[in-house]
């Protein structure tokens, strides 16, 4: 269906008259024409043959009578309703004090009473017709945003939780943008806990597809990762379980997932990385930044149940940073090219950025990579920046000059 554009190029209105009596009709083309306002007519005898016109094209407002020989009563505004966008002006006798009352009702904007209309009354109410129903539009385009906005907040704490941290030598970063604008969140989520034994447990992950389905499987597969992680399993084992639960919980057979399982020991120094299909993180440290060459494992769903995960373990810096991300942050173009930025020129930016603030490393980053693309590729984008300093206090600890 689609909507009526109040006004034509030529500044007319295009009204269509449903009108099966010969004089009745003629009465109103004759106020129409008795008026000010700028418009064509269209005439219709019959219900159904309105209903043809209204699927065909876009009208401004429907003069309406109240009984065809297909419809009759408020029964005829309802089947109008159905096919138009319209605003209806309902046309009533003089022994009908209800129905207009009645047809307000079921929707109609406006009722007139045959035979006690003046050109400028007619003229009033069409304009004041058509404005009631932009009115009535705006406002229910407004309650849809509303409620969409509180189906992102929703999704938006289950996709993307507050961190359970308690580590003073490392901190969180992170941010997500759903690539189409005013749509709902897609598949990729994140989260981050730390365990008992100081160890650090992140993820990064990114279901395929958009809109509510993948969204949903992000946010279980997240809390399931969560409790999972917190319950003891690790590695491989706990891939093996977020596959079997992203195969219980898809909508369809063709969905899988790319993830990134990160545990980082402040402790022992040490970064071990699991890839489930994802590409590799970004590791930046005072000499720079790069890529971390890490094993490979499938996407989980891909080939159910002969997933193999290979861990990579790597020595940490005393201090740096991680950077893991989903395709939505390379995919686009790398400004008036048709070259996709990949890795390569994500570092190039990198490169140009100040990566002290990780939170205004990861702003300036994401706008970088948005400009550059400029619309042209449109994927949900998550990002994840974990940063350590083995220098910096431990909770709990005395530092030079504190109090005994």
């Amino acid at each position: 269906m689609t909507a009526p554009v109040p006004g034509r190029r030529d500044g007319s209105y295009d009204l269509l008259l449903v009108e099966d009596d010969d004089g009745d009709a003629l009465l109103v083309e004759e106020l129409l024409y008795d008026t000010d306002l700028p418009h064509t007519l269209t005439r219709c005898r019959t219900a159904a043959d309105a209903r043809r016109v209204l699927a065909a094209r876009a009208v401004d407002c429907v003069l309406l009578d109240l009984h065809l020989p297909d419809a009759s009563g408020v029964e005829t505004v309802k089947a109008i309703q159905t096919d138009t966008d319209a605003a209806i002006i309902v046309l009533t006798g003089l022994d009908e004090p209800r129905a207009g009352v009645d047809a307000l009702a079921a929707g109609a904007q406006d009722y007139l009473i045959k035979g006690k209309v003046e050109p400028d009354l007619m003229q009033r109410a069409v304009r004041y017709a058509i404005q009631r129903k932009q009115a009535e539009r705006a406002n229910a385009a407004l309650q849809i945003g509303r409620l969409r906005a509180e189906e992102n907040a929703r999704l938006e704490r289950g996709l993307l939780p507050e961190p359970l941290l308690s580590s003073t030598t490392v901190t969180t970063s992170s941010r997500y943008y759903p690539g189409r604008a005013q749509a709902l969140l897609g598949g990729d989520f994140l989260d981050v806990v730390q365990t008992d034994d100081g160890q650090v447990h992140a993820v990064i992950g990114d279901v395929s597809g958009h809109g509510p389905d993948a969204a949903a499987l992000g946010v279980c597969l997240r809390i399931a990762w969560r409790a999972l992680t917190l319950g003891g399993h690790r590695n491989q084992q706990l891939l093996h379980l977020l596959e079997k639960i992203h195969i219980a919980e898809r909508a369809g057979s063709d969905l899988f997932t790319t993830c990134t399982l990160i545990t980082l020991d402040p402790n022992e120094a040490t970064l071990t990385l699991h890839l489930a299909g994802h590409h590799e993180p970004l590791l930046i440290t005072p000499d720079g930044a790069g890529e971390v060459t890490a094993a490979h494992g499938v996407a989980l769903g891909i080939a159910p149940g002969l997933g193999k995960w290979p861990a990579t373990q790597l020595a940490l810096p005393p201090r740096g940073a991680l950077i893991a991300y989903t395709d939505g942050l390379i995919e686009g173009y790398a400004g008036d090219t048709t070259t996709r930025l990949g890795v390569d020129g994500l570092l190039r930016i990198i490169e140009t950025l100040p990566t002290a603030d990780p939170g205004t490393h990861l702003d300036d980053l994401i706008a970088r990579t948005r400009t550059l693309n400029a619309s042209r590729h449109t994927d949900d984008l998550a990002i994840l920046r974990l940063d350590w300093n083995a220098d910096a206090p431990r909770a709990g600890a005395k530092t030079r000059g504190s109090a005994p």
